[in-house]
C-alpha cells in the first residue's frame, strides 16, 4: 500500500488546469508527485508542495508504483501520446493503482453546425490534434482494460478561470470581437474542471467518458461584450472572422461549432456546477482580476 495509507496522485502535465487538480488534492491531504520537462518549473511545483520528478528521473518509477490515482493532461504529438510508453514499461509495478483520469477535449466530435453533442455522439475529429485526441483516448482505454483500472475520460471544453478570462484580456487591451455567422464555444471553468474531477476520482465509479462543459455555449464575441461593458471598458468593434489577423492555430477554432451536454456528469456523478455559465463567473472573475481575492 501507499505510504501510511495516504492516497498519492502522480499528475503528468501539471499545467494550468492540472495545476488546479494537484492543489485540491495537497488541500485534501493527499500527496502529490507531477512530472516535468523544464528543470526550471521543479522549484515552482515545489513551492504549490508537489513532489517533482523529471521524465528522465531513474526515481520516476518508484514513485509511479506508489501511486494510487494517475492523471494526465498532456497533448499529444504526431508520434502519438508521450506518456503511454513510460506506463506501459512499468505497468506490473503499478500494483495500488485504483485510477487512471484523462484529460481529453471536445475537440473529438469535429465541426457540428452548432448541433449539440453528448459522450454517445459518434466522434468525427477534422483537425489533426482532434484525432489524435481521439486515438489517445483509445490507448488509454487499452492499457487501462489491460490493467484492470477504471479510466475516467475528461473531454473538455474551451477552459477559462482565474488569470485566462475575458476579463484579463480586456484589461490587457488585447480583447477582439471575432464574428463568425453562426460560431458558439461551449466553456467550462477551470474550478468546476478541479471539483468534477476530484467528484470522479474519489467516487469508486467504473471507467467512464464525461463531458465538461457549462450550460450555456455561446458566442465569442457576446463573452468579450459583457466583459467590457462589466468593466466600463469601450466594447471592441465587431471583426468579421475573413478580416481578422488570426494565427493558424486561433483560426482553425473557428473551423469547429458545437454544443456539449452536460447531463451525465450532473447525473452520474451527482455534479453542481459552481460556474453553469460565464455570467456566474464574471463578477469572481472580475474580483481575481482586480486583485480583491486569490482564487
Amino acid at each position: 500500500m501507499t505510504t501510511a495509507n495516504k492516497k498519492h496522485l502522480f499528475i503528468f502535465g501539471p499545467g494550468y488546469t492540472a495545476g488546479f487538480i494537484g492543489r485540491r488534492a495537497i488541500r485534501e491531504g493527499w500527496r502529490v508527485s507531477a512530472s516535468y520537462r523544464d528543470a526550471a518549473k521543479a522549484a515552482a511545483l515545489e513551492v504549490h508542495g508537489f513532489i517533482p520528478f523529471a521524465l528522465e528521473d531513474p526515481g520516476l518509477k518508484t514513485a509511479l508504483s506508489s501511486a494510487s490515482h494517475l492523471l494526465t493532461s498532456v497533448a499529444p504529438g504526431p508520434k502519438g501520446d508521450p506518456i503511454l510508453p513510460l506506463i506501459k514499461s512499468c505497468a506490473d509495478q503499478l500494483e495500488d493503482l485504483e485510477w487512471l483520469g484523462y484529460l481529453s477535449s471536445t475537440n473529438i466530435y469535429g465541426d457540428r453546425g452548432g448541433d449539440w453533442v453528448d459522450e454517445d455522439t459518434p466522434p468525427a475529429p477534422n483537425l489533426n490534434r482532434g484525432i489524435r485526441r481521439l486515438s489517445a483516448e483509445e490507448d488509454w482505454q487499452d492499457i487501462a482494460g489491460m490493467m484492470r483500472v477504471p479510466l475516467h475520460i475528461f473531454r473538455l471544453a474551451g477552459i477559462y478561470g482565474p488569470g485566462r478570462n475575458a476579463v484579463r484580456t480586456v484589461l490587457d487591451g488585447r480583447a477582439r470581437r471575432i464574428f463568425k455567422q453562426g460560431q458558439l464555444f461551449s466553456r467550462i471553468h477551470v474550478q468546476d474542471i478541479e471539483d468534477a474531477v476530484w467528484r470522479a476520482m474519489t467516487s469508486g465509479k467504473a471507467s467512464q467518458i464525461f463531458n465538461l462543459a457549462d450550460d450555456m455555449p455561446a458566442p465569442p464575441q457576446d463573452i468579450i461584450e459583457k466583459a467590457a461593458l462589466r468593466l466600463g471598458a469601450p466594447v471592441p468593434p465587431l471583426i468579421p472572422i475573413e478580416k481578422a489577423d488570426l494565427s493558424p492555430m486561433a483560426r482553425s477554432f473557428y473551423q469547429e461549432s458545437k454544443r456539449v451536454k452536460n447531463s451525465r456528469v450532473k447525473h452520474e456523478l451527482g455534479f453542481t456546477f459552481r460556474y453553469p455559465t460565464f455570467d456566474s463567473a464574471l463578477e469572481d472573475l472580475v474580483a481575481f482580476e482586480l486583485g480583491d481575492k486569490k482564487p
